[in-house]
């Protein structure tokens, strides 16, 4: 473990709002508590970076092939029309990706998901149905240390 990973602390706005899922590699995969989406953010162990370019070179290999293996398992698992993947950063300047699985049926398609409609905190039958079907999908992939 290096220096920025011991001194990383996640912000205080995504603790708020998300479910820490588990740990890849580099980054926290964390869940956001709206029912509403399939919405996970990946959030590099890294102090003080918010920006992709800030993290060294092989960090920055290292999300990207988190970051597609994430897209890629999710759009399978729930059958995703489209993947939405970015990194804002307006209001949580940390750096964290957004993975957003649509549907034509979610709420807010086609516009962005951002304030479309009011977040619905998960259930803990929807949390453990999420959590045991990314176990069985990622356990062995890439790291992946789930937290409960």
């Amino acid at each position: 473990m290096d220096e920025l990973e011991l001194e990383f602390e996640l912000a205080p706005q995504l603790k708020a709002d998300t479910i820490n899922l588990g740990d890849f590699p580099l980054c926290q995969l964390l869940l956001m508590n709206d029912a509403n989406y399939p919405w996970f953010i990946l959030v590099p162990r890294r102090a003080d970076v918010t920006e992709v370019y800030h993290l060294s070179l092989d960090d920055q290999a290292e999300l990207m092939k988190e970051s597609g293996f994430l897209a890629e398992n999710l759009a399978d698992l729930f059958q995703a029309k489209k993947m939405n993947i970015a990194a804002l950063g307006n209001m949580v300047p940390q750096l964290h990706i957004h993975h957003v699985v649509r549907q034509e049926n979610d709420p807010a398609w086609p516009a962005p998901v951002w304030g479309k409609v009011p977040a619905v905190p998960y259930t803990d039958e929807q949390l453990n149905d999420i959590r045991e079907r990314l176990c069985r999908l990622m356990s062995e992939e890439l790291s992946f240390c789930p937290h409960s």
